[in-house]
């Protein structure tokens, strides 16, 4: 029962896009003492702080964004602060203009600074919807000269000094390592989908019906089978996205993520494929690779700066995915045998996952 509570308030308080989170892209170019910015943020963020639909007709028109510029600027501009050894590069407003990309439209705004001197050591502080969104990231990329680093700011990670002449590898690395295994965490479509696949790890279809299965090693066989599949599709897909320039509507990519999540929990109920579900893990997988890939396309970086951002996000990814696996499956493995994980976790869980998967497709493809 407890269960069947917990996967009710994750539908009452997920929103409908799970991997596509609250995210400003914002590009520093920097040139001896000269500083230039372009930062791109959603509209729909923007209007949760500045009242930009000033005719109150539920929409946001280009001539709304231009009466609202200047205190867009303010309101942004005040919570983004550049230094350049440990003195202020003050940012001037330079122009707005609007762009759509994978997840809506984004007001882009540019501005230009200078510092006293030539810029060896940024100073960068970001603190953009920190106080009203705790899962907004700001996601940075810093040219200078042949040096291309990108860097992603979080609620604890408000601040960092760039040594421009420095790589920037092993932190990058391991900023991105963390943003994937938060992106799990958050991505709730993702989780509802593993637990899907892991509900039956602990089970064997025995004349049509679900018994324990006899030892620890037989499910972890199975389990193993099932999220290396799964492992290897997204790293597939998100690695193609990435380097090959393969992209689908986000809409499309969303949907079939919620159908997944329905199919597969639809499958413990009335067992299709009772046997070799990691393929299952694998078709589908290839699907959440597109989802896990819209973090980072926007961020248009590098060969260099996106093979590391890239794998450090993927093993990041993986890691979160194995924290799941490995709190759920010893509990799950434990109470296989009892009616509680039979009926109440794995029946009513599978039907409380396909129910929230079904609302999840009629929000995406409207």
């Amino acid at each position: 029962m407890h269960f069947f509570i917990l996967l009710l308030l994750i539908f009452f308080s997920t929103p409908s896009y799970s991997h596509k989170s609250s995210d400003s892209y914002f590009s520093i170019d920097v040139i001896d003492q000269e500083i230039s910015l372009r930062w791109d943020i959603a509209i729909r963020d923007l209007q949760n702080v500045v009242d930009l639909d000033v005719d109150e007709d539920g929409k946001i028109q280009w001539r709304e964004l231009k009466q609202k510029q200047q205190d867009i600027f303010a309101y942004s501009l005040a919570r983004l602060q550049l230094k350049s050894n440990a003195i202020e590069c003050p940012l001037e407003p330079h122009s707005m203009k609007v762009n759509e990309r994978s997840d809506g439209l984004y007001a882009v705004l540019y501005a230009t600074g200078n510092c006293a001197d030539s810029v060896e050591y940024l100073d960068v502080r970001y603190e953009m919807f920190f106080d009203v969104d705790a899962q907004h990231r700001g996601l940075l990329k810093i040219e200078a000269g042949e040096k291309n680093i990108s860097y992603a700011f979080s609620p604890q990670v408000n601040s960092k000094t760039f040594e421009l002449r420095k790589n920037y590898g092993i932190d990058t690395f391991y900023r991105f390592l963390v943003e994937g295994v938060w992106h799990i965490w958050i991505g709730f479509d993702h989780i509802l989908f593993l637990l899907s696949l892991l509900l039956p790890a602990v089970l064997l279809r025995y004349q049509k019906h679900w018994v324990g299965v006899e030892n620890f090693p037989k499910a972890s066989i199975e389990v193993i089978k099932i999220v290396t599949a799964f492992t290897i599709a997204h790293s597939l897909t998100l690695s193609l996205v990435m380097l090959g320039n393969i992209s689908l509507p986000i809409t499309l990519v969303e949907s079939i993520i919620a159908f997944s999540v329905v199919i597969v929990a639809l499958n413990n109920l009335y067992p299709v494929i009772s046997q070799k579900r990691w393929l299952i893990g694998f078709l589908f997988g290839l699907i959440h690779g597109f989802g896990f890939a819209n973090v980072l396309t926007e961020l248009e970086l590098n060969v260099n700066a996106l093979f590391v951002t890239l794998l450090g996000f993927n093993i990041g990814v993986e890691l979160g995915q194995l924290a799941i696996v490995a709190l759920f499956m010893p509990i799950a493995y434990l109470l296989r045998n009892g009616w509680i994980y039979q009926n109440i976790i794995f029946k009513l869980g599978s039907l409380s996952i396909a129910s929230i998967g079904f609302v999840w497709i009629i929000q995406r493809a409207l």
